[in-house]
């Protein structure tokens, strides 16, 4: 089995090539080669399993099909504009996140050999007046266009699996957190860095207030969703093959909470408190009250605790103290 990465270059990427590198199987298959693919060259992986790396620009269907080859059983759509840089350059949102799109599908299309896309979607899909709680059959209703072009994305994956061009699967990703690396330009890049700065010893800036809900999955278990959600079987999909990823509620303060609870109480005075307006235009939009049961009975899982997700954190990203 041949599993390709697109947005292999990235936080979850490099941990999902990881992972499978390491697990050597998927879908009741041992992985013959993992290739991570991405607009710059991904950070190579080393396993038992030999990972190749390939530059690809997803707006670019030529350089698609170098990479969506016909020996690909597994193609994982992950590469994406992030929300905040979807909003501000909307012409390059849609040239990503849509036309990107668009070229794998049509790609993996033309193999003709019906492979597996598991697409990452994300809960931006949700928003507007639509009540709480968010179920598995709430209708779409973003209010970004990075939720706009992700909701697109979704209709493409049932459309294409309906019409037997591939055997898709989508899910909705909450926000990762706690990250690793640097800030980037998602609207939720905050929710990582208001703990992994203090974490690191170093001072963040939180734009919203300390009661400000939100619907958290650690790297970790995004990952092992990911293996579960290339697992699942075709005829337990159904027809709509997109869903909620299974996470949990918190607050900030919760969050800051759980930190405080794991690594002591310095690290939270490192915390400034100040109110963004753009950044919390976007988040509001956001609806809150998120229930993945689909995916719960499909096998996905969320994060016990808060404070699992920062020992993950500290066990799997936090930079090694200077000697």
């Amino acid at each position: 089995m041949k599993v390709l990465i697109i947005g292999g270059g990235g936080v979850i990427g490099q941990k999902l090539g990881q992972r499978l590198a390491a697990r050597g199987t998927l879908r009741g298959q041992a992985i013959d080669r993992i290739v991570l693919a991405d607009i710059v060259d991904p950070a190579p992986i080393s396993g038992d399993v030999p990972v190749d790396t390939i530059q690809v620009d997803i707006a670019d269907p030529q350089s698609v099909a170098k990479a969506v080859t016909a020996d690909v059983d597994v193609i994982y759509l992950l590469a994406a504009i992030v929300s905040g840089q979807a909003e501000s350059d909307m012409d390059l949102g849609y040239r990503i996140n849509l036309q990107g799109t668009i070229n794998v599908l049509e790609q993996a299309r033309a193999l003709g050999t019906c492979p597996v896309v598991v697409f990452s979607s994300s809960m931006a899909v949700y928003g507007g007046d639509v009540p709480d709680p968010i179920g598995d059959h709430t209708p779409l209703l973003p209010q970004t266009s990075y939720g706009a072009q992700k909701a697109m994305g979704e209709l493409l994956v049932n459309d294409y699996t309906r019409k037997g061009f591939i055997d898709g699967r989508g899910f909705r990703l909450p926000t990762i957190s706690v990250r690793p690396g640097k800030a980037n330009l998602a609207a939720s890049s905050f929710m990582s860095s208001i703990l992994r700065e203090p974490l690191n010893g170093q001072a963040a800036i939180c734009p919203v207030e300390d009661d400000f809900p939100h619907y958290y999955l650690s790297p970790r278990m995004c990952v092992e969703n990911l293996v579960r959600g290339a697992e699942i079987a075709a005829e337990d999909l159904g027809t709509n093959r997109c869903m909620q990823m299974p996470g949990r509620m918190w607050t900030i303060r919760q969050l800051i909470d759980a930190m405080t609870a794991v690594a002591g109480p310095e690290p939270a005075k490192l915390i400034r408190w100040e109110a963004q307006p753009e950044v919390q235009r976007i988040v509001m939009g956001w609806k809150y009250d998120l229930r993945a049961d689909r995916a719960l009975s499909l096998g996905l899982t969320a994060d016990d605790s808060f404070e699992d997700n920062v020992r993950y954190y500290i066990e799997d990203d936090r930079p090694a103290a200077p000697a």
